[in-house]
């Protein structure tokens, strides 16, 4: 894997990433840094406030108003040789690019907060890193119809980015996602996830953490490792399975098709995966997105979340790397909105059952061919 980084007009950095099959996981080249300097023309009007109701940060990012929000093909932004935004994506030849965000809810070095907080009403600096991951420089393409060698790649692209911004002194959780779809609310069409390197573990990997090891401490096991053993014990709601990871929809399920990938060895994160595990992870991904697509016979919309362990120098191992999926389909014509309970209490209410839709997205599983 080789790294080529190049600067912006506007001071943001932008890395290609170019893989040769016989030297995949060595990586050289020059990774971007995150760099702390003002970027060209950019409105820094972003803070943290805190919310003492719930103990949790809010940001408020206003210039994001104004991003990009679903241009025809030949005005995106992400294509090589675009008419729109030019200089963004110049070479058409990558396999996958790393960028900054033009539109970054958190920022290396953001400006002081619009006003001053209170005891009761903290606030701070939106400090922190927004990164876009462009899966490749073919508009139309998706995850599910990529070849599993490009999902591979994607994987030891997310390992490398885990392992420089984990190294950012101000960066304590590295969270890598993919909003895929317009029902999701993304607003711009060409394949890519994100990835938020945030100044403070975010409040449900915070609960995850909190959780996992009061398990551990009464139980003297993982709870992951637990739920995944209990999983496998049932049967009824494995999705797919190879030696090292498994996919089902778990028992406690709050989205229909929601589905959580675990690793069967315990560890904590990304880079402790062997390159067999990457490998493994990658097929799986492919099996589950490939039977997604074939559910209702659409590209099918989903947020997927990665889990691992915050980077702020403490020992996580009660804790267990996963990946989890929630789609809002809950029928062809039908999506899941989270309103009054779910919203407002935090209660979710699944109008299916998981061993039923687990059933009906096992069946739509295929092998994966690699080439």
């Amino acid at each position: 894997m080789k790294v080529r980084s190049i600067t912006l007009e506007d001071g943001r950095y932008l890395s290609y990433y170019e893989f040769q099959d016989a030297d995949w996981p060595v990586v050289t080249g020059n990774h971007p840094k995150v760099d702390e300097s003002p970027r060209i023309g950019e409105d820094r009007s972003s803070e943290l406030r805190w919310n003492p109701l719930l103990g949790e940060w809010v940001v408020t990012a206003t210039h994001r108003q104004d991003r990009t929000f679903l241009p025809p093909a030949n005005f995106c932004p992400f294509c090589p040789g675009s008419s729109s935004f030019k200089g963004e994506v110049a070479d058409p030849s990558y396999d996958i690019v790393v960028l900054e965000n033009r539109f970054p809810s958190l920022q290396p070095n953001p400006g002081s907060p619009s006003l001053n907080g209170t005891d009761l009403y903290p606030v701070q600096r939106s400090r922190g890193v927004c990164e876009v991951v462009l899966y490749s420089p073919t508009h139309t393409l998706t995850l599910a119809n990529a070849p599993v060698e490009q999902i591979y790649k994607l994987i030891l692209v997310w390992t490398s980015r885990w392992n420089e911004l984990r190294n950012v002194e101000f960066v304590q959780y590295v969270f890598i996602f993919e909003n895929k779809g317009e029902a999701i609310g993304v607003t711009l069409h060409h394949p890519h996830g994100q990835i938020y390197a945030y100044p403070f573990i975010p409040p449900r990997i915070e609960r995850e953490l909190e959780l996992s090891l009061a398990y551990q401490l009464a139980s003297g096991r993982c709870l992951v490792c637990s739920i995944a053993s209990e999983e496998h014990r049932s049967g009824t709601r494995i999705v797919a399975e190879n030696d090292c990871f498994v996919a089902f929809i778990p028992f406690f399920a709050r989205w229909p098709y929601e589905v959580h990938v675990v690793a069967r060895r315990h560890c904590q994160a990304l880079h402790h995966l062997t390159g067999d595990e990457q490998r493994a992870l990658a097929s799986i991904l492919k099996q589950l997105l490939t039977a997604y697509d074939a559910v209702f016979g659409v590209s099918f919309p989903y947020m997927m979340v990665i889990h691992q362990e915050p980077c702020d120098g403490k020992d996580y191992g009660f804790y267990h790397f996963h990946i989890e999926f929630y789609p809002p389909m809950r029928s062809a014509k039908r999506l899941k909105f989270l309103a009054g309970s779910e919203s407002g209490a935090g209660m979710f209410i699944n109008d299916t059952l998981p061993e039923v839709k687990a059933a009906e997205l096992r069946s739509l599983v295929v092998p994966v061919t690699w080439g």
